[in-house]
């Protein structure tokens, strides 16, 4: 009978090391990609806020509803949560609004630009 010692197998137990360097990775790389999905998720409602804003905007700038273009937009950006960082109305009854959301992300935060209006 062979007489098979620990120090014999210098490997032993270096599988349990790999797999546990590979969760790691694995681990590791989908914490990224929910961090790139949250960012892109942030982005659009930052761009949506913006559009939704400038529409508005361009409606009260347009005479279609009451208010001052600018103060519309910043109150709908505010029910999706979002600060109108700019606005601008244009030639031709046209609003150009930024807008930055009020959460922030770990990758930063994130804003969103739109035009509306009759094209140039």
């Amino acid at each position: 009978m062979v007489n098979l010692r620990i120090r014999d197998h210098p490997e032993r137990g270096s599988g349990t090391v790999l797999a546990a360097g590979l969760a790691l990775v694995i681990i590791m790389a989908m914490a990224l990609m929910l961090l790139l999905a949250q960012s892109a998720v942030m982005a659009s409602r930052a761009a949506a806020a913006a559009d939704l804003g400038a529409l508005a905007g361009a409606d009260a700038l347009r005479g279609l509803t009451s208010g001052d273009p600018c103060t519309v937009a910043a109150e709908v950006a505010a029910r999706h949560d979002a600060v109108l960082m700019s606005c601008s109305e244009g030639a031709g009854q046209t609003v150009e609004v930024r807008t930055m959301l009020n959460a922030r992300s770990m990758l930063g935060a994130a804003s969103g630009h739109a035009r509306a209006g009759p094209p140039p």
